[in-house]
C-alpha cells in the first residue's frame, strides 16, 4: 500500500538523521566520548531504518526480529544510563550573520512553519485513508524545508547539521515518546486497568457521580505524569476508571473520553517525562535549570485547567 511504503520511507528519513550524526561524531577528533555516542546514534538509527523493512543480504531480505530490537534498545539504555552519550562543538553560523539575515528575511522566516501546519493540515483532510496523518506531516515537513531553503538561500548541509545539533541537544531523552507508548500497550494487556478498577473501587462509593468524574480526570493526569503521554495512560485509566466509574453511570462516552483525554495533558505540563514538551524547549533555549525549568511555572496553569475539565465533564457528559 502506498500509506505504508511512504510510512516507511520517513522512517527511513529519520534514520538517516542519526547516521548522519554517527558520521559527524567519528569525524570529530576532540569528541568527549566518540565511540559510545557514535553507536548509541547508530543503534537508534539502524531501528528507524531496517527495523521493519529488514536488511538486504545478496537476493535475500532478512527480517529484524522484535527481540533483537529490544536487547538493542537495552544497549541504548545502558549507554544513557552511565552518560556516554555527550554533545560536542557544532558547525554555526556567526552570530553577526543570524542578526543580518534576521532583518534581511523579517517576518518571511514563518512562511516555512504556517506551511508545516497548514500542508499537513490539507493533506490529512483530504487524503487521511490514502495516505494517514503521519505521512501528511512528513510531505509538509519536506515542503517546508524546501520553502525554508529557498526563502534564506541556505544550503541542505546546513539544515542537516541543525537537525543533527537539534537531535543531540535533545540526547537519549528523544527515544521516550516511543518507550513511553510501548509502555502503555504493555500496561493495558497486563490487565494493570483492572487493577486500578479494583482499588478504585474500595475507596468510591457506586454511583456517586462527581467522585467518579475526579477521579476520572484526577487519574488521567497522574498517569499521564507517570507515563509522559497522555495517549499511552488513556486506555489503561479508561478502561480502569472511566468505564466503571464514569460512562457506565449514564456518561455520554464521547465528551467524557475527549475531556479524559484532554485532562492528561494537564499531568504532561507537570512532568519531566513529557520530553517532547517540557525537555526538548530547555535543551533549545539553554535554560539552566534542565528538568524544571518550565514545569515549575506551567503547573498553576495546569491545576486550574484540570479543575475546569472535572467540572465540564460533571456538567457536559451527564
Amino acid at each position: 500500500m502506498l500509506k505504508d511504503s511512504l510510512t516507511e520511507l520517513l522512517y527511513v528519513c529519520c534514520g538517516l538523521v542519526c547516521f548522519y550524526s554517527v558520521y559527524k561524531t567519528l569525524k570529530d577528533k576532540e569528541h568527549p566520548s566518540k565511540w559510545p555516542t557514535a553507536l548509541f546514534w547508530g543503534i537508534f538509527g539502524f531501528i528507524f531504518a531496517f527495523s521493519r523493512i529488514g536488511l538486504i543480504w545478496g537476493n535475500d531480505q532478512i527480517k529484524i526480529n522484535d527481540t533483537v530490537i529490544g536487547y538493542l534498545i537495552l544497549v541504548m539504555a545502558i549507554l544513557s544510563a552511565f552518560k556516554l552519550v555527550k554533545i560536542n562543538k557544532f558547525s554555526e553560523s556567526t552570530d553577526e550573520f543570524k542578526n543580518t539575515m534576521s532583518q534581511k528575511i523579517g517576518n518571511m522566516i514563518f512562511v516555512p512553519a504556517l506551511a508545516l501546519a497548514i500542508i499537513a493540515f490539507l493533506v490529512a483532510q483530504f487524503w487521511t485513508e490514502q495516505l494517514g496523518s503521519l505521512v501528511a506531516l512528513g510531505i509538509a515537513t519536506v515542503i517546508a524545508l524546501i520553502l525554508a531553503l529557498i526563502i534564506t538561500k541556505g544550503k541542505f548541509s546546513d539544515s542537516a547539521e541543525d537537525g543533527r545539533r537539534l537531535l543531540e541537544l535533545i540526547g537519549p531523552l528523544c527515544i521516550l515518546p516511543q518507550l513511553l507508548a510501548a509502555l502503555g500497550s504493555v500496561f493495558s494487556t497486563a490487565g494493570v486497568g483492572e487493577v486500578i478498577a479494583n482499588g478504585i473501587s474500595a475507596v468510591i462509593p457506586q454511583g456517586n457521580i462527581l467522585l467518579g468524574v475526579i477521579a476520572y480526570c484526577v487519574g488521567m493526569a497522574l498517569f499521564t505524569m507517570i507515563m509522559g503521554n497522555a495517549f499511552a495512560a488513556f486506555a489503561v485509566i479508561t478502561i480502569g476508571i472511566g468505564i466503571p466509574f464514569v460512562i457506565s453511570q449514564g456518561a455520554n462516552p464521547v465528551i467524557a473520553s475527549a475531556l479524559a483525554l484532554t485532562a492528561g495533558y494537564c499531568g504532561t505540563l507537570m512532568t519531566p517525562m513529557a520530553a517532547n514538551f517540557n525537555i526538548v524547549p530547555t535543551a533549545i533555549l539553554d535554560i539552566e535549570d534542565k528538568k524544571y525549568g518550565l514545569i515549575k511555572y506551567q503547573v498553576p496553569v495546569a491545576i486550574t485547567m484540570l479543575i475546569i475539565h472535572i467540572i465540564l465533564m460533571y456538567v457536559w457528559a451527564f
